[in-house]
């Protein structure tokens, strides 16, 4: 795999953390259950530990789209699994675009 491939896996991983981050801060509460509160907490400071190995071999704002999309995506379908959480059409289609545009910006 090649560098660009390797930062790229790196802000993938990055959205994957805190798309579980996201997930254990539904599932603390507010954070009135701590335990959840906290490895939200540590999941995000694993995703920017992560991050910030991807902007060694890319540029960070590349890096933080996918991160980003990633994570907006990445939410919005774990939110559907787990929670039952529902997007309108129009928000499917917005996140079609959010992934299309990081597809786009990693090829620029």
């Amino acid at each position: 795999m090649s560098a660009s491939g390797v930062s790229f896996a790196f802000a993938v991983m990055a959205g994957v953390l805190d798309v579980a981050a996201n997930l254990a801060s539904t599932k603390s509460n507010g954070f009135a259950k701590r335990g959840w509160g906290v490895l939200s907490i540590l999941l995000v400071l694993a995703a920017f530990a992560l991050l910030a190995e991807a902007i060694k071999g890319m540029e960070l704002a590349i890096a933080y789209a996918v991160l980003g999309g990633t994570g907006i995506f990445g939410t919005a379908i774990c939110g559907r699994l787990f929670f039952g959480h529902k997007l309108k059409p129009i928000g499917w289609i917005g996140l079609m675009l959010v992934f299309s545009a990081v597809l786009v910006l990693h090829t620029a």
